[in-house]
């Protein structure tokens, strides 16, 4: 039941990152910030009523909420590392 809210409350921040105008990781989820957006509403809600019944009321609230800030903090990061991985920058 752990790992059932972890990875429930990770794909909500994939899913609000993906519903994001400034990502850059899938192009065609333009069309689909909408559905995307619900579906992270959706798994977050589902992330915090399996954290509930693993932890109880607080211990499951928080333990969610901090899996997906996690997702919603490294999202981005990994987003421009991947791109910024293949340019050379140099300083001066």
């Amino acid at each position: 039941m752990n790992m059932l809210y972890l990875l429930l409350a990770f794909l909500s921040a994939i899913a609000f990152y993906l519903g994001s105008p400034h990502q850059r990781v899938w192009a065609a989820a333009a069309s689909r910030r909408g559905w995307l957006r619900a579906g992270g509403w959706g798994s977050a809600v589902l992330a915090l009523a399996a954290g509930v019944a693993a932890l109880g009321v607080w211990a499951g609230v928080f333990s969610a909420l901090t899996a997906w800030m996690f997702g919603t903090v490294v999202l981005p990061y990994a987003d421009v590392w991947w791109h910024a991985r293949g340019e050379n920058r140099h300083v001066g």
